[in-house]
């Protein structure tokens, strides 16, 4: 049985999508963290696998968000992503899962050399110094 959130609040100082619930609970989901999980199929890919490797979210923030049916709510977010469809169960599972799967998420950057900032990896090492 899916729950849905009494009340949702985008928390642009914090960077979190803050999900109330009825039994008093509440789930705080950075918007980096919703981006680079976003269910939409540019992100998951169209089939088995683990889909496209989201790089240089880390300043990403959600920019609107909208109710969808009774079922999901869907999210725009400032680097013109907007076709994710977030379910109460998949929010729910994102929240209750959040640091096994941001885990995964930093694992898989580390595996594939991306970065979570927007400039990408240095060319030449380390940082420069003046």
């Amino acid at each position: 049985m899916s729950q849905r959130p009494s009340d949702i609040r985008i928390r642009k100082q914090s960077r979190l999508l803050q999900l109330d619930y009825d039994d008093g609970s509440r789930l705080e989901l950075p918007f980096e963290f919703l981006r680079v999980w976003s269910p939409s199929a540019e992100v998951r890919g169209h089939g088995a696998g683990p889909g496209t490797l989201q790089t240089g979210k880390k300043d990403v923030m959600v920019t609107g968000a909208e109710m969808v049916g009774n079922y999901a709510l869907k999210l725009s977010f400032s680097d013109g992503h907007d076709s994710g469809i977030f379910t109460w169960d998949y929010l729910r599972d994102l929240g209750e899962n959040q640091q096994a799967y941001w885990e995964d998420y930093l694992k898989r950057l580390e595996a594939e050399g991306g970065s979570r900032e927007a400039s990408g990896p240095q060319l030449f090492g380390g940082p420069t110094s003046h």
